[in-house]
């Protein structure tokens, strides 16, 4: 079966330094980008992420510090993965959570200007544990009858996961065939950010998740307590976090001259 798709979709995996999206690394990213013709288009990068890659890493992934000494820094690949990524929607497995947040923190260190205003995003992983709450090599064997040979490779598990999302689809009647559907499926809750650190209440206004002032409204706390923005943004929280509050700030700013 083809998706139903309104524009381009790049689904993309991501193998790393670590789990920190703040701190870790890509080492390789392979994307697979499906367009609303059923064309497909695929490339992988090996990274060099300018750290040591750890060794418990390293047996989970595979990939060496040998293996990407002599390749590019994210840096030098930026705009390339940008192009292939900019007029789609984004699609991956734990995506929401990891790999859209981690990719988002290079493309910024970067100094490529990256957002999710005109984009959805679909989590495989999401839709899979609200019907089945099973691994990826687990959902690859569920719904496509078949081993995932080299998991935990970038390549492998992009691929295996637009496989499972197209047999999700088939399977469950409830699953619409329709990115916005997918999106809104497999999103866990209303983020401003991608860390989860900014959050949507019921009104669809922005409120900090943490702290002090959790649960208060990001434009009174600013209003009121102006040092508590100077602090966020010199403080270790990640670049696009950063990034939301200053537009947050700059749009009450705009709103109070108009």
């Amino acid at each position: 079966m083809n998706l139903n798709l309104t524009k381009p979709i790049c689904f993309f995996d991501l193998e790393t330094t670590g789990v920190n999206i703040t701190t870790d690394r890509i080492v390789e990213i392979a994307i697979l980008k499906v367009h609303p013709n059923g064309k497909e288009e695929s490339k992988t990068w090996l990274v060099n992420p300018e750290m040591v890659i750890p060794k418990e890493v390293i047996a989970i992934h595979g990939i060496s510090n040998e293996d990407v000494a002599d390749k590019p820094t994210f840096k030098e690949v930026a705009k390339d993965i940008y192009n292939m990524i900019k007029d789609s929607d984004l699609g991956g497995f734990n995506s929401n959570r990891f790999d859209i947040p981690l990719l988002a923190e290079e493309l910024l260190r970067a100094e490529v200007d990256f957002d999710m205003k005109n984009r959805v995003a679909v989590d495989v992983q999401t839709i899979f544990h609200k019907m089945e709450q099973r691994t990826l090599s687990a959902a690859y064997k569920f719904y496509c009858n078949e081993e995932l040979e080299g998991a935990h490779g970038a390549e492998a598990d992009t691929r295996a996961t637009f496989e499972v999302l197209k047999a999700q689809i088939a399977k469950y009647d409830e699953i619409e065939n329709d990115t916005k559907f997918l999106a809104e499926f497999s999103s866990r809750k209303q983020f401003a950010d991608f860390a989860g650190f900014i959050v949507y209440n019921k009104k669809g206004e922005e409120c900090f998740s943490f702290g002090k002032h959790k649960g208060k409204l990001v434009t009174e706390v600013l209003e009121t307590e102006p040092g508590y923005f100077g602090w966020l943004l010199n403080a270790d929280f990640p670049l696009y976090t950063k990034k939301v509050l200053t537009a947050i700030k700059l749009r009450s700013f705009n709103n109070k001259l108009g």
